[in-house]
């Protein structure tokens, strides 16, 4: 476990859900915590519970689908801090669920803008911050979705959930998720599911409207077992709450 008493983490879409809740757990352990809002508002709203909580928390405006806005946030995080020891690229977007035949260019786009160029914008902002810590690391919030042995699984509910976007954006980001960890083996790149995939069991967010199985903390459970490893920890893996989950 890192010194939580000099951690800092960015989390994007940190005003609801996964990323309000691993900003709660991970705030609690004493780290500052940079809650990155598309929306200002909700993310002033959110930022105040966390402080009335006793957290740390700056909030930042984040549209990760911006260059401009993302650069302001480099720059307001910069302003707090000469590093930043975790990264977790949480926004997502699930796109309207738009069945193969019927799929557009636009509709695939637009969930790619936030679920896999948001990401990719976000970390390379910010490696300068990261590079400057001590044992820095980033985690990619995917989906049991993005998996190729999940999908192909016939008892997985997410192989009748025809549509191309969301799945194949969390495959991408699986895929640069590995590519990052190898190419930069300085920072610790790894991916988390919020669910349960032996159990087929997933979280309960506004993504699903709260169907999941799974409660908001249980969801986040991954998420911070990675956000929180040591320096001998892994990279370049995939994992929920349970273990490891395959590719």
């Amino acid at each position: 476990m890192t010194n939580s008493q000099q951690t800092s983490v960015l989390i994007t879409g940190g005003n609801k859900g996964l990323g309000f809740e691993a900003a709660r757990r991970l705030g609690e352990l004493g780290w500052t915590v940079f809650l990155g809002s598309r929306d200002e508002s909700r993310g002033r709203e959110a930022a105040d519970k966390l402080t009335a909580g006793g957290v740390s928390v700056v909030m930042v405006p984040l549209d990760v689908t911006s260059d401009e806005s993302v650069a302001g946030a480099v720059r307001l995080v910069h302003e707090h801090t000469d590093r930043l020891d975790v990264l977790i690229n949480n926004a997502g977007a699930p796109g309207h669920i738009v069945a193969p035949a019927d799929a557009t260019a636009d509709e695939i786009h637009s969930v790619y803008d936030t679920n896999v160029y948001g990401p990719i914008r976000v970390t390379h902002a910010f490696l300068p911050l990261l590079r400057a810590a001590e044992q820095p690391r980033v985690v990619m919030v995917s989906s049991g979705g993005g998996s190729f042995a999940v999908v192909t699984d016939p008892d997985q509910p997410v192989s009748k959930m025809h549509e191309l976007a969301y799945s194949s954006s969390k495959a991408a980001l699986n895929m640069i998720t590995v590519r990052y960890a190898q190419a930069l083996p300085e920072i610790k790149f790894n991916v988390a599911t919020p669910g349960e995939v032996a159990n087929r069991k997933f979280a309960a967010t506004d993504m699903n409207h709260h169907t999941g199985q799974l409660t908001v903390t249980e969801g986040t459970d991954s998420i911070v077992r990675l956000a929180t490893l040591d320096a001998d920890g892994p990279t370049g893996t995939f994992i929920d709450r349970l273990g490891p989950v395959a590719w």
